[in-house]
């Protein structure tokens, strides 16, 4: 499966190119975690009010989900990074790669 996370950043984010760099060494992390393959991160490429900012795309057995959600990966996530976030969506979907 695919877990989406997609993220807007708010006003406090003002170096989005430096939070990204961040964000991907955090997210590689993650892959130590059994049943997650792979993580992207997607940068949007047109900076409008009305737009997200991220998609991170976390490749992972759907066995593995309630794994990451306990792990320390998981709620540190929420911790240090959920004071950047505006507003955040999850999408779960097949993996058809």
């Amino acid at each position: 499966m695919r877990h989406h996370i997609i993220v807007k950043w708010n006003s406090s984010v003002t170096d989005k190119a430096a939070l990204l760099a961040e964000v991907e060494e955090f997210f590689g992390k993650t892959t130590s975690i059994p049943g997650i393959h792979k993580v992207e991160m997607i940068p949007n490429i047109i900076d409008r009010p009305n737009r997200y900012d991220l998609m991170i795309v976390i490749t992972m057995e759907e066995s593995a989900l309630p794994v990451y959600d306990e792990s320390v990966y998981h709620k540190e996530w929420k911790e240090k990074y959920g004071k950047c976030l505006e507003t955040k969506a999850i999408f779960d979907s097949a993996d058809f790669a």
